[in-house]
């Protein structure tokens, strides 16, 4: 039994509309390779706690990069787009190293054969976390794959991105440039 306000046209049209506003806000872009949503991370909402582990056993934290800017990109092996974006994560990463950007991949409830594999057949080296039982993303409220997360040097989350990213983009420049 539906209630009202939880599905059906009117939750359509305020996604829709939240869509259209942050699209104007200069949140959002649409490509013709791919789509991608920006929204504004809520003022209002904190930002989770992070402590995951990566491939080294290296226990990593949201708190212990304050003072960094982050990209947070949670992603999967059997994702598609999330496969397609990592190599401009890894440039956005090596681009912007030297002035305090911090890129970190949190791999999806997946295990580290089939991380390991997808790694050494791509040779990306953006730090990889495990988020083993999916606390994390759900901690995110990541439901989307690929989403990522912007965090200011404050340890403030500014936007999330839903879908894929052409991270050596104009819009990711701007996105990335805010936070720097």
């Amino acid at each position: 039994m539906r209630t009202k306000g939880d599905s059906g046209p009117g939750i359509r049209r305020r996604h829709a509309l939240a869509a259209l506003a942050a699209i104007g806000a200069g949140f959002g872009s649409l490509d013709a390779k791919a789509a991608n949503i920006v929204r504004p991370w809520a003022a209002d909402k904190p930002v989770p706690r992070l402590e995951l582990t990566d491939l080294d056993g290296k226990r990593w934290s949201l708190a212990a990069l304050r003072g960094q800017v982050v990209v947070l990109n949670f992603w999967a092996t059997w994702c598609e787009p999330c496969r397609a974006e990592m190599p401009s994560l890894q440039q956005l990463a090596a681009q912007h190293q030297a002035q305090g950007l911090q890129v970190m991949a949190v791999n999806f409830k997946e295990g580290e054969a089939a991380v390991q594999k997808f790694l050494n057949a791509t040779g990306l080296d953006l730090p990889v976390l495990y988020d083993r039982e999916g606390a994390a993303a759900k901690a995110f409220g990541v439901r989307i794959f690929p989403s990522t997360v912007g965090i200011d040097r404050q340890g403030r989350a500014q936007f999330v991105v839903t879908g894929e990213v052409d991270w050596a983009g104009a819009d990711a420049r701007r996105w990335v440039a805010a936070l720097l």
